[in-house]
């Protein structure tokens, strides 16, 4: 390779023949290759020098082309010097790149990269987020034991930071600590635990994956977190949704009785006939008891359903595993359709999904029956694949179907893939087997087959034949010695010794043809395989026994030609066979049982699949893929008996919203008002206590229904604040009610202040109180706690600002054949939910004839979206016009909610796709709060932009008309004339959206949005910038 390279330099001119920073031999020739070696040496000298070099873009350049290189598989590891140097450099670009350097070599330089720890250290505490996760990162990548202490440390703060991604990243280090360290697992659990219960999508996927390798056998984490992993999944990335999936079908198998047990009830109804009246009173009551599916068990395979439509295969398959392991039987169909889906993908995929498929279609046939035609093999599929095929379409094969395959089969034998052409032909043997229907025209078809020209079939068809003869030999005499004068042709060792095995264990039915192929044997039987030695020895033995007269001789010959050969399995076998059959003085009592010994019926061969033992594995894993139990592999446990107690996996709600309650606050102020008596106490907390009970229930209720899987999850999410909100404000009222029938009485304020701030949050978000609890896990939860209350307060709805109301086509009247349907949105709260979006549509009839039965259906909705429909309208008049109203959940996105508007004759596909601004409700807030929360909403939740326009486009009444056309938002009044603010939060969740418009000199504006939910934010900006800018 060197001379090439040397080459290649001198007609180059030496310059640009090798990658620029390529590594340096260690070893320089004196001879003519010292020009390329050199040039190398400078090359990488070069970087140094860049490295060294004071300016920012000279080692921007060279940590790019040093990144470069480690991404096309160059050893860059003699920079580490250089690059550990710039560890502390004040550009972040640079010292992002520094970090991706160091943790790729920071495990091989270890003893350089030990001097730069303090520096490490030092951005754990980084005020950007990306920085943090580096150094995070390159500190596990260290794997030196003196530093455990410190990484543990370091692990503990990340697992506490603010952000999310650094938080992931602590997820990932605990793994790495753990392998260096097992002793530090009992704190690596603590912290596990913490991070478990995390809010984030971006933390579960990681921190399952370390609960998995640190302590999977710690179930107990799991029960409080059970219900929100089942709730996170579908947003989580597609690698944690796989890590997530598998654990919880591991969990499940632990917590929840059999869902199989319906399918099992009916069996034996039979054999209590002869039970005594006691025993058959207890199986009957035992039967009457329905099996009941635990409302956990439903969530689990409820929230998993909609990712059989995900496009990573690894998910796909996950689900698939998980609803073969857990689900019902009637259940487990779905998974069938996804699977077949796979089949498109590359070469790997298939092989792996065709192996799961192999082991489902051997106990559960009609799962994949309608797709048998997906398994017919193509020319252009590897034989890896082929053979997988093979072996599903025979495990699908019944009386309906066989001949159908029978004729692909027939096609496949003359396949250019000689192995492929192998399996065919045991794929038929097995499918003559298995039907007795067919057995006969399988075997006039083998016979077909021993007129090949090609050995391998000819071979093959041999050996299947003597497998199928076996289960009924005295029918296929003709067969035999067909076969008999094969031996003549036939080379292949295995066909050979099928072949003589036949005509030993027929040799009675064969007299005449048997005595002639030991004839012809022992003439070739020094050059014989091994294999084909063996039967010729018990075919000189079993006729020896049944033929003695014409055989005795020949049988003695191979005896002693036997005794002398080379194998000692062959010389082992010829002495065991002339003491058996030959009887002597030496001879023992067995030679007297020698033709039942050789003679023996044997049992039929039984032909079953490879895949039959592979079932006792988890489907997906790797030790299914290789039969064998792998490093790590986590066995899944039987169905227990009697479900554990499910009550472990409650969350108390209620303590929490108490714990977060500002009670200093609240015993401040308002000291004076003490409204209620004793008695009416006890009655409120007794309504309280009731109203968390019914909660609890309808919650379970709520979980136990079945349908659609996206409008079941999303209800799930909806439902229970929906009802808490509802049962609050009634217990509000009464209250109410109650201090204007009395004017004294004594009470506790402090429950009375506790119940009015949670009255007041009755229409925020869910989100926000999501947020709450993600912080409590924060090591500040006390002043976060206060702050989070505050910013509750707010957020109360404001009455919107008048615009004039836009319609949008939603069927036109030539589409609709007549009818026309315009939409709009009212910007009024939705009467239907708190988390919907009132859309108000106006069905016009243009035709000269009445219109009947207008109605929706086969709504269309992405994951999560729901929608409240109207009422059908029976009839409208010709050029009549009506208006009804809808509501939908958007789920704080632009997506498309799509149905059919429906006539009495006709239906027709219809789409609302909302503009960013109507998915928000206008806040009003003081301008103080609203800063306060602009500066908690700073970093990755704020987008900004510059407006260039014409100075009269900026007065205060021109820019508040422009933001409010767009935005459904509250006006914030502002103490200054440059800066213009509006307060807005979503609808669904209830997130924040602060829109700030501030003027600069000449014609220039900055226009800020702070929001959690960034998407919307930038959405949003994107519509604001043009209709701001415009004159």
């Amino acid at each position: 390779m060197s001379s090439n390279s040397f080459a290649y330099n001198e007609q180059s001119g030496g310059g640009e023949a090798t990658e620029l920073g390529q590594e340096a031999t260690s070893t320089i020739s004196p001879s003519g290759a010292f020009g390329l070696f050199s040039s190398d040496l400078k090359k990488n000298e070069d970087l140094k020098q860049m490295l060294e070099s004071n300016k920012d873009s000279a080692k921007l350049d060279a940590m790019k082309r040093i990144v470069g290189m480690i991404a096309k598989g160059k050893n860059a590891s003699e920079l580490f010097p250089a690059v550990v140097k710039n560890v502390a450099s004040k550009n972040i670009e640079i010292k992002k790149l520094v970090y991706v350097y160091l943790v790729r070599y920071a495990e091989e330089q270890q003893d350089l990269a030990l001097l730069s720890i303090s520096t490490f250290q030092r951005a754990l505490k980084d005020p950007n987020q990306l920085i943090r996760a580096s150094a995070l990162r390159v500190l596990s990548s260290i794997r030196v034991p003196i530093i455990v202490p410190i990484m543990m440390l370091a692990i503990k703060e990340a697992a506490a930071d603010l952000s999310p991604y650094v938080r992931k990243n602590a997820a990932h280090a605990i793994q790495k600590l753990y392998s260096l360290d097992p002793e530090q697992k009992e704190m690596l659990i603590e912290v596990i635990e913490k991070l478990l219960k995390d809010k984030s999508i971006l933390v579960a996927g990681s921190v399952v994956m370390a609960f998995e390798e640190v302590c999977p056998d710690r179930i107990d984490l799991i029960h409080k977190n059970y219900r929100k992993l089942c709730n996170l999944l579908v947003d989580v990335e597609e690698w944690g949704q796989v890590v997530i999936i598998h654990m919880l079908t591991r969990y499940a198998r632990t917590q929840f009785v059999s869902p199989w047990r319906e399918d099992d009830g009916l069996e034996d109804n039979e054999k209590s006939f002869y039970d005594s009246d006691d025993e058959q009173k207890e199986k009957t009551d035992k039967r009457k008891k329905p099996y009941t599916m635990d409302p956990d068990h439903r969530l689990l395979i409820r929230n998993t359903k909609p990712l059989l439509q995900s496009r990573n295969a690894a998910v796909v398959m996950a689900v698939a595993q998980l609803y073969w392991h857990i689900s019902p039987k009637s259940e487990a169909g779905i998974i069938s359709k996804s699977l077949v889906r796979l089949l498109r993908s590359n070469r790997e995929v298939q092989y792996i999904v065709l192996q799961n498929i192999a082991t489902m279609s051997i106990q559960r046939k009609g799962m994949f029956e309608p797709y048998l035609k997906s398994f017919y093999v193509r020319s252009t599929d590897p034989t890896m694949i082929k053979t997988l095929k093979l072996e599903i379409l025979t495990n699908l094969a019944n009386e309906a179907n066989i001949s159908t395959l029978l004729r692909e089969f027939q096609t496949y034998v003359k396949s250019q893939d000689k192995q492929f052409a192998a399996a065919t032909i045991q794929t038929i043997g097995r499918c003559a087997a298995n039907i007795s229907e067919v057995t006969d025209t399988c075997l006039s078809g083998l016979v077909c087959l021993l007129s090949n020209r090609d050995e391998i079939v000819v071979a093959e068809s041999v050996v299947v034949i003597k497998k199928l003869l076996q289960m009924q030999p005295a029918q296929h005499g003709e067969i035999i010695k067909h076969m008999a004068k094969l031996l003549d042709s036939i080379t292949v060792p295995v066909a050979r010794a099928s072949i003589l095995w036949l005509i030993g264990e027929n040799c009675e039915r064969v007299p005449k043809i048997a005595p002639d192929v030991l004839r012809k044997m022992a003439k070739s039987f020094t050059s014989e395989d091994d294999l084909v030695k063996l039967q010729i020895l018990n075919l000189g033995a079993k006729l020896y026994l049944t033929n003695s007269k014409q055989t005795k001789l020949l049988t003695q010959y191979i005896l002693n030609l036997g005794k002398y050969d080379q194998n000692y399995d062959i010389r082992d076998r010829t002495r065991f066979i002339r003491q058996l059959i030959v009887p002597n003085e030496k001879s023992g009592a067995l030679s007297k049982y020698a033709k039942k010994i050789f003679l023996a019926q044997k049992p039929a061969p039984l032909l079953e699949s490879p895949f039959k033992d592979r079932d006792h594995f988890q489907l997906g894993t790797l030790s299914h893929t290789l039969n064998a139990k792998a490093a790590g592999y986590l066995e899944l446990s039987n169905w227990p008996e009697v479900a554990p107690d499910p009550s472990v996996r409650n969350v108390e709600v209620i303590d929490l919203a108490k714990e977060w309650t500002p009670a200093g606050k609240a015993k401040n102020e308002n000291p004076t008002k003490k409204f209620y008596s004793e008695s009416e106490e006890e009655e409120d907390s007794s309504d309280s206590s009731s109203d968390s009970g019914s909660e609890s229930g309808s919650e379970s209720g709520e979980e136990d229904e079945e349908g659609d899987s996206s409008e079941d999850s999303s209800e799930d999410s909806s439902s229970e604040p929906e009802s808490e909100s509802g049962r609050q404000s009634d217990t509000e009222n009464r209250r109410v009610a109650k201090r204007n029938s009395k004017t004294k009485g004594k009470g506790d304020s402090k429950d009375e202040k506790k119940e009015n701030e949670k009255s007041k949050t009755s229409d925020s978000s869910n989100a926000e109180s999501s947020s709450v609890e993600e912080s409590s896990s924060d090591s500040e939860s006390e002043s976060e706690s206060e702050s989070e209350s505050e910013s509750r307060k707010v957020t109360k709805v404001s009455t919107p600002v008048f615009v004039p109301m836009k319609t949008h086509v939603l069927l036109h009247r030539m589409s609709g054949k007549g009818l026309a349907a315009h939409y709009s949105f009212p910007r009024q709260p939705c009467i239907f939910g708190d988390k919907m979006v009132s859309v108000q549509i106006t069905l016009n009839n243009t035709t000269d004839k009445k219109i009947e039965n207008i109605h929706i259906r086969e709504k269309k909705l992405p994951i999560g979206m729901q929608m409240h429909v109207f009422n059908p309208i029976e009839s409208l008049e010709p050029e009549g016009s009506i208006t009804v109203s809808m509501g939908i959940d958007f789920c704080d996105s632009t997506q498309t909610a799509s149905f059919q508007l429906c006539t009495k004759d006709d239906c027709f596909s219809v789409n609302i796709q909302p503009p960013v601004g109507e998915l928000l409700l206008p806040v009003a807030m003081s301008e103080k709060d609203f800063k306060k929360e602009q500066g908690m909403l700073t970093g990755m939740n704020e987008t900004s932009a510059t407006i260039i326009a014409a100075p009269q486009n900026f007065p205060p009444s021109v820019i508040l008309q422009k933001v409010i056309n767009v935005a459904n938002a509250g006006v914030v009044p502002s103490g200054q004339d440059n800066i213009h603010r509006f307060a807005a939060k979503t609808v669904h969740s209830g997130s924040l959206m602060l829109v700030t418009v501030e003027l600069k000199e000449g014609s220039t504006a900055q226009l800020i949005i702070n929001t959690e939910k960034t998407v919307i934010g930038s959405v949003l900006l994107r519509e604001l910038k043009p209709v701001l800018s415009q004159g």
